[in-house]
């Protein structure tokens, strides 16, 4: 099983499996192949393109649960019972930190 790990002198390291660290590279246009870094002062728009993907898989969510009620089906298998908006929280706290610290955020080295 491949993790993505995202190192940074401030924060200790967070470990994402592959396919949630991917999410996380597409949502800022990051490169998904390699090493990579996430400098300080790309810190502040990348939060701000995580929260408007975490908002717009919130809506989607909401509107798959209430499609599935509607059909008179109450199974929540079909939906991930972890959000976006839990897998990106501390993704945006170590966003935060690095930020105030200056410093980057690298993976993949």
């Amino acid at each position: 099983m491949s993790v993505y790990r995202f190192k940074s002198r401030e924060t200790g390291d967070l470990v994402m499996l592959q396919q949630h660290g991917q999410r996380m590279l597409e949502i800022l246009g990051k490169r998904l192949s390699g090493p990579g870094i996430i400098q300080p002062g790309e810190m502040e728009a990348a939060v701000q393109k995580i929260r408007a993907a975490v908002a717009a898989d919130d809506a989607a969510r909401q509107k798959q649960k209430e499609e599935t009620e509607e059909d008179g089906h109450h199974d929540d298998a079909q939906i991930d019972p972890v959000s976006l908006r839990m897998r990106a929280a501390p993704f945006i706290e170590m966003l935060q930190r690095c930020e105030k610290a200056n410093v980057e955020i690298v993976w993949g080295v």
